[in-house]
């Protein structure tokens, strides 16, 4: 009955299943049930063998009644919002081989009974909120704990907490199981490659990614898991050495040694690899010409943050299932291929950061799936095809080349980001762009466009009212950017899809500053500097309450500066400097942590602090000349202000002591608590006296001894 949808039956569905008492096998898996009664009255189905709740929605601890059922062999409750802790009645379910209580909340200690369960085969506690504790040990797994698991196959305790869990076992234990799937990521297993996972010879799918792993991992093991590894991922070390090339590795379809310091030639000995990601090593060497052929099936290529030279081989774009193609930030150069007819699958293309050049190739009009185009930062020159209009993008960053002409007015109106930033494009922002609903962040600083910024901007609804941020990218593919925000450049990767700016500076924009753009509330960097913008800055500029970053400088703005500026409250970098503005500095509220003089540089009709230039009516007052008569009578007046001063303490002290007196003599209650709140004083701090002595004799005494 698995995937039925049962979420209106609340917790009769237990009921029925304790008539059934010969019931053998139970499958209710993602069936949505949401109550899990904590207990029965009876259990009247203790002859099953087989229960499977996993992927519901239960949030309870786990049921007391579980542990009648002693007949179980296999216990599935993965994938629910289970919490507290493991019960120790647990050991009552002796005969149990795979328990998988995987993707919940289960807290407090990891349990040590496990290592009772001597049939044991299969056992996932991966992604819970263990604390770690295992008896006196905290966030160690020793040796005591799998001894006895002698028919262990497949082990998970992944966290979701870096490294909190700690292998302690000595370096040449060798266990009395044989594993065939592990998963331990971010679990520490220490520095050296533990002797404990070298014997593990039968090993198909294994993950050891951020464990804490450094050095090399013995050729010798790779060699005797390559024939039957189906899944390899050792990411996020710090593993070293050569990764060895003779070896083959016929059935591996995801191979994972990203973020470690292997170098050396790119392995290539994964005929059937679907996934392979090796981004963040020491690599160096050319991709092989023969790539396509050598890895038909590869969906997913990742070799960027490398050292790799050469060109890009004309086989790539022929491998036919290819989706995301990540060659960014190596040593490139040439040409990007001319025919990218047959990758009709792929969906994000990122070779930025290398040293391209040549122009974008009309063939990749025929990528209809391309959602994630980035280019930025090589020599590529020439227009934008007008055939990528035929793609799917949602995120093109072209930034950085010499790339020239007019902005194209196609863009899809689905696009989330658009980086033309540091290129050589004229002309004017085409109005066409207003219409892009879903567009969030917008770089075309560091061109030669003119003309006015549009006023049509407040189309721009996912500046208004956000966006729906689970349609952000390629699910399986991170990009990353630099943008200009918060006074730098700074590169966005996880939270590029959080992050809201438009950039237009360095340009030769001109006219006045539109209204519309006050109406993008969710804005968090505007940059308009380096224009030649006039007029007044909106007056409504205080509606953009999320703005992090507002760059005007280096314009000819006029007018005063807006005093809704201070109600911004998340305003943290303002820069207005070398504009016409005028009139005095507002003050209060954000502006007063922006108190540095270079922001308003350059306007010489601006006053007020943080500026040396006072604003007329605040000079002070210069008084008449002081004579030797003046002087006694600033003495005297100094004299009587002290006599007050001295009198207005007396009557405080006075009136405060006999207002307290004459309340507990008034209120009995008050005056028996008052009286005991002090006794309870004296004993304390007696107390306290009397302990240290008895310490101090006691420590004085022991040194005598």
């Amino acid at each position: 009955m698995m995937g039925v949808n049962f979420s209106g039956v609340g917790a009769d569905w237990l009921q029925a299943v304790n008539t059934l008492p010969s019931l053998l096998e139970l499958h209710l898996s993602s069936c949505e049930l949401e109550s899990l009664p904590l207990s029965l009255p009876f259990v009247n189905f203790t002859s099953l063998s087989v229960l499977d709740l996993s992927g519901d929605q239960f949030n309870s601890s786990i049921p007391q009644w579980l542990f009648n059922l002693t007949s179980l062999r296999k216990l599935d409750l993965g994938g629910n919002a289970l919490q507290g802790t493991i019960p120790y009645d647990f050991v009552n379910l002796r005969n149990i081989e795979d328990l998988d209580l995987g993707g919940n909340q289960i807290n407090g200690q990891l349990p040590s009974f496990f290592g009772f369960f001597g049939k044991l085969k299969t056992l996932d506690l991966s992604m819970n909120n263990f604390s770690g504790s295992i008896d006196s040990f905290l966030g160690v797994i020793t040796e005591a704990h799998l001894m006895n698991l002698t028919r262990l196959e497949g082990f998970a305790i992944t966290t979701d907490k870096n490294q909190s869990l700690i292998f302690n076992v000595t370096y040449d234990w060798v266990p009395p199981f044989k594993l065939k799937d592990l998963d331990l990521e971010s679990c520490l297993i220490g520095s050296k490659f533990p002797i404990w996972l070298q014997v593990q010879t039968e090993l198909t799918y294994v993950i050891l990614s951020n464990v804490g792993i450094s050095g090399a991992i013995p050729e010798d093991w790779f060699s005797k898991i390559s024939s039957q590894l189906t899944h390899l991922d050792l990411s996020k070390n710090q593993i070293s050495g050569k990764f060895p090339q003779h070896l083959v590795f016929p059935n591996v379809s995801y191979f994972d040694i990203s973020h470690n310091r292997f170098k050396g030639p790119i392995p290539l000995c994964f005929k059937n690899v679907a996934q392979l990601y090796l981004e963040s090593n020491l690599f160096s060497s050319s991709i092989p010409s023969n790539i396509g052929d050598l890895m038909p099936n590869l969906q997913e290529l990742d070799l960027s943050k490398n050292h790799i030279f050469g060109t890009i081989p004309l086989s790539i774009p022929k491998i036919e299932m290819l989706e995301i193609l990540s060659l960014g930030k190596n040593q490139l150069s040439g040409e990007l291929p001319h025919h990218w007819n047959d990758s009709k699958f792929l969906m994000a293309v990122d070779i930025a950061n290398n040293n391209l050049s040549g122009k974008i190739p009309n063939s990749m009009c025929f990528l209809n799936s391309l959602e994630v185009l980035v280019l930025s930062n090589n020599n590529l020159y020439g227009e934008i095809p007008s055939s990528l209009r035929n793609c799917s993008l949602w995120s093109i960053d072209l930034g950085g080349n010499y790339l020239s002409g007019n902005l194209p007015s196609w863009i899809g109106s689905h696009v989330l980001m658009l980086c033309l930033r540091s290129n050589l494009f004229s002309g004017i922002i085409p109005r066409q762009w207003c219409n892009l609903p879903s567009l969030h962040i917008l770089d075309l600083a560091q061109n030669n466009l003119y003309g006015g910024i549009p006023d049509c901007l407040d189309n721009l609804t996912a500046l208004i009212y956000g966006y729906n941020n689970s349609y952000f990218g390629v699910q399986e593919y991170q990009e990353e950017t630099i943008l200009v925000t918060k006074g730098q450049e700074l590169l966005y990767g996880r939270i590029l899809e959080f992050v809201s700016s438009i950039d237009l500076s360095g340009n030769h924009l001109t006219g006045e500053i539109p209204n519309e753009l006050s109406r993008l509330i969710k804005l968090g960097t505007v940059n308009l500097s380096i224009n030649h913008l006039t007029g007044n800055i909106p007056q409504s500029i205080g509606n953009l309450r999320w703005l992090e970053s507002l760059y005007l400088s280096k314009n000819s703005l006029s007018g005063p500066i807006p005093k809704s500026l201070s109600y911004l409250t998340f305003l943290a970098h303002l820069n207005l400097s070398f504009n016409n503005l005028v009139g005095k500095i507002p003050y209060g509220n954000q502006l007063q942590t922006l108190n540095d003089a270079s922001i308003y540089k350059g306007n010489p009709s601006l006053c007020g602090s943080p500026l040396p230039t006072k604003c007329p009516g605040d000079e002070t007052f210069d008084g008449p000349t002081i004579t030797s008569g003046s002087v006694d009578d600033k003495q005297d007046g100094d004299d009587y202000e002290r006599l007050w001063f001295y009198v207005s303490i007396g009557l405080g002290f006075v009136v405060g002591f006999w207002s307290v007196c004459c309340t507990l003599l008034v209120k009995k209650s008050w005056r028996h608590w008052y009286f005991q709140f002090c006794d309870d004083i004296k004993d304390r701090i007696s107390l306290i006296i009397a302990l240290k002595v008895v310490h101090l004799k006691r420590k004085f005494g022991l040194e005598k001894n």
